[in-house]
């Protein structure tokens, strides 16, 4: 069986991902597909995603039989049916229900899509048939140089599973209040940042006279990363510089550390926080409050807060959030039970003034 492994490499703090066979060596064509995704600077959240997407696919081909080289589309299609199922007694499917969701199969048969694509342009194998040609439908959202575009077919994949949409999970505001002790949580509550992005901050970065946050790209020992490449500022409050303030003198003090988030109380003091550190607060905050949160749904309910006040245009949002797409952005555009009943009242109120005015 495969195994997935994190390596820190000597020369610098950067971390790589490596699939290994069961004699501990790396898998050559994984190992050149996951240089080349570091190399055009993916983040390590998809190269370790892409790592483990991969060893489940090795995993498939050593049950199957297979040569990774020798694989086509029907091969492919039980690729999905093993991932969909619990793993096989002999060589039939058990009726089991699956145990993975039907996003997380997509993002699996993506990742092996891009595996096959990055070989086949090398040429290390052959071609084989994994798309059709379809005709995009109507939207409202249209990508970039559309007028060119459109009318043309685009390709789409023969493999995948028909996965639900689901809406973005949000906190509702006395959750948020309940957990708003803490600089980190404040600052997702009133930026929508991803925490990537907070954990790689400077101080240079708080530019507390204009009450602005810059997010800049760049190589963090902590292995955050902001995604987008290219630099951008958001507004923020000044209650929250405040409270940026009020936590440089009452926890910071005298640590020397150019990272505005750096461990306080355990681990290597002043190193700056990790991934994994966020994980362990929230959980702490699970059990002192009973709410379950994460950092993301902060950004989720940030966007989703903005366009509810009705004067957030979707753009506008999306320039916030750093989208390259509105596609990206109008996932925010659900309506809840809650808003339906608001708008109902707000409805029947207006008819009530109109009879009454009558």
């Amino acid at each position: 069986m495969t195994e997935v492994q994190r390596v820190r490499l000597a020369r610098s703090a950067r971390t790589v991902w490596l699939v290994v066979d069961d004699g501990y060596l790396p898998i050559e064509p994984i190992r050149r597909f996951l240089v080349y995704l570091d190399d055009v600077e993916r983040s390590p959240n998809t190269l370790r995603a892409y790592a483990h997407h991969l060893k489940l696919f090795w995993d498939y081909l050593a049950w199957a039989k297979l040569a990774w080289t020798d694989v086509g589309l029907s091969d492919l299609a039980g690729f999905l049916a093993w991932l969909r199922q619990q793993v096989p007694d002999g060589a039939q499917f058990q009726d089991r229900s699956a145990r993975r969701s039907e996003s997380t199969v997509n993002a699996i048969l993506s990742a092996v899509n891009t595996f096959y694509d990055f070989h086949e342009r090398l040429g290390d194998i052959k071609n084989f048939e994994r798309y059709q040609l379809v005709f995009r439908r109507g939207g409202a959202n249209k990508p970039f140089l559309h007028h060119i575009s459109k009318g043309q077919p685009v390709r789409a994949r023969l493999v995948k599973v028909r996965a639900p949409r689901r809406l973005p999970r949000t906190l509702e505001p006395g959750q948020v209040e309940a957990l708003r002790d803490k600089l980190l949580v404040c600052l997702l509550r009133d930026t929508g940042m991803r925490i990537g992005q907070v954990l790689g901050l400077r101080h240079a970065d708080m530019v507390s006279w204009d009450n602005l946050i810059r997010i800049v790209p760049r190589d963090n020992a902590n292995s955050a990363r902001s995604k987008s490449l290219a630099e951008r500022s958001v507004d923020v409050f000044p209650s929250l510089m405040a409270l940026y303030a009020r936590y440089l003198v009452d926890e910071y003090g005298d640590l020397d550390s150019d990272y505005v988030f750096v461990n306080l109380w355990e681990g290597h003091v002043g190193a700056p926080m990790t991934y994994a550190t966020v994980v362990a607060l929230f959980q702490r905050l699970q059990r002192r409050t009973g709410i379950y949160a994460r950092p993301h749904q902060f950004r989720h309910t940030h966007a989703t807060d903005l366009i509810r006040t009705g004067k957030w245009d979707l753009a506008y949002v999306a320039e916030r959030l750093g989208h390259t797409s509105l596609a990206s952005t109008s996932v925010y555009l659900h309506l809840q039970s809650a808003d339906l009943k608001s708008a109902l009242q707000q409805y029947a109120a207006r008819k009530l003034e109109r009879s009454d005015g009558a």
